[in-house]
């Protein structure tokens, strides 16, 4: 069995988008902006034995505020900086959506279909979303803590304040 470094896409390898006080995703490639840290970030995790799988909840898919067009060019220009192994999409717009975190579908689906043994494999996400699917699959959970979820800082099984900090922590996963 494969160990894996789960990675929600918003807030960990792009910037969010703040939409008045509300944090969103991009819908357009001149919003989508890739932080300078996420090559280096999937870098880690390859160095250190771990697939790295992008897991992202687009709701605007199914709201019809962003185009699959859009997506699948967000998503080559990820790959281009930072050579995921995978990337795990809920569209859905409601947590009926059994893929869709807190739901743990992606990270399930992505066990399945890469031999990834979920209790060897982390998750590295900013919102409470991500660290609740982390739990419901049985993965480790990391929270990257900023100014818009102060409010779960220290909910993780591990905590960070900056993504420099992250990098040194998977590096440190090593096998």
């Amino acid at each position: 069995m494969k160990r894996a470094i789960f990675f929600d896409r918003d807030g960990i390898l792009n910037r969010v988008v703040m939409r008045g006080s509300v944090v969103g995703s991009p819908r357009t490639m001149d919003e989508f902006q890739l932080l300078p840290e996420a090559g280096l970030l999937v870098h880690a995790a390859h160095e250190s034995g771990f697939l790295a799988i992008v897991v992202t909840n687009q709701p605007d898919l199914a709201r019809g505020l962003l185009s699959r067009e859009t997506v699948d060019l967000m998503h080559s220009a990820l790959r281009a900086a930072a050579p995921v192994d995978g990337i795990e999409v809920a569209e859905g717009g409601d947590d009926s959506d059994p893929r869709r975190k807190p739901n743990p579908g992606m990270l399930l689906d992505a066990a399945a279909k890469y031999g990834i043994s979920l209790p060897d494999s982390w998750i590295v996400g900013d919102s409470p979303k991500d660290v609740e699917a982390g739990e419901r699959a049985g993965v480790r959970t990391v929270l990257l803590e900023t100014s818009y979820n102060s409010l779960i800082h220290g909910k993780a099984d591990r905590n960070f304040s900056s993504p420099n900090q992250l990098v040194t922590f998977i590096k440190s996963l090593s096998s």
